[in-house]
């Protein structure tokens, strides 16, 4: 059974920097990513929705730019299952919305870095300005990431993190964390 892939792969007129994909997102956070029909999906509601049955997945077979932001955004969301699931009683919904910000704002590394774990599948930014571009453009996509999830952890309103979504917290998907 194959992974699931992107449907942004055949996006049009999609901007890419290096070779990952900056597609559109619906969110109130400053940055440079353009705006999304606030009506359809978006590659944040699709990283989230394809989570569960992705993770389960040891190999990915990369079929286009959107493919490589699934990726990471992915793995973002295996390090914040991570984050929330540490501490021996887990966080409410505002520690979790606090620490989830700024785990999506501390440094991390971008393709073209020394440091960044899937640097073989990635082409890095072209010059200085498309790399500080990515940066911010990856900030403001795992702001929005970890706002979303946090509504989708706590949405039962318990007050306590959805344990189906929990269970997925030792989980890597293709074996790889961005941590």
């Amino acid at each position: 059974m194959p992974a699931y892939h992107s449907s942004f792969n055949e996006s049009p007129d999609m901007q890419q920097v290096g070779n990952l994909a900056v597609l559109p997102v619906k969110t109130k956070v400053r940055g440079p990513a353009p705006l999304a029909d606030p009506n359809s999906a978006d590659i944040v509601d699709e990283s989230i929705d394809l989570f569960r049955a992705n993770s389960l997945f040891r190999n990915f077979e990369i079929k286009g730019p959107a493919d490589r932001l699934l990726i990471i955004l992915i793995l973002f969301i295996s390090d914040c299952l991570a984050k929330i699931g540490t501490p021996r009683t887990p966080p409410s919904q505002i520690e979790a919305t606090k620490s989830l910000n700024t785990l999506a704002v501390d440094n991390f590394p971008i393709p073209g870095d020394a440091n960044f774990p899937l640097n073989a599948h990635y082409a890095p930014p072209g010059t200085r300005q498309e790399a500080d571009f990515l940066r911010q453009y990856l900030i403001q996509v795992r702001q929005e990431l970890a706002a979303r999830m946090v509504e989708r952890l706590y949405a039962d309103g318990t007050g306590k993190p959805n344990k189906w979504w929990m269970s997925f917290q030792k989980r890597r998907f293709m074996n790889r964390s961005l941590a």
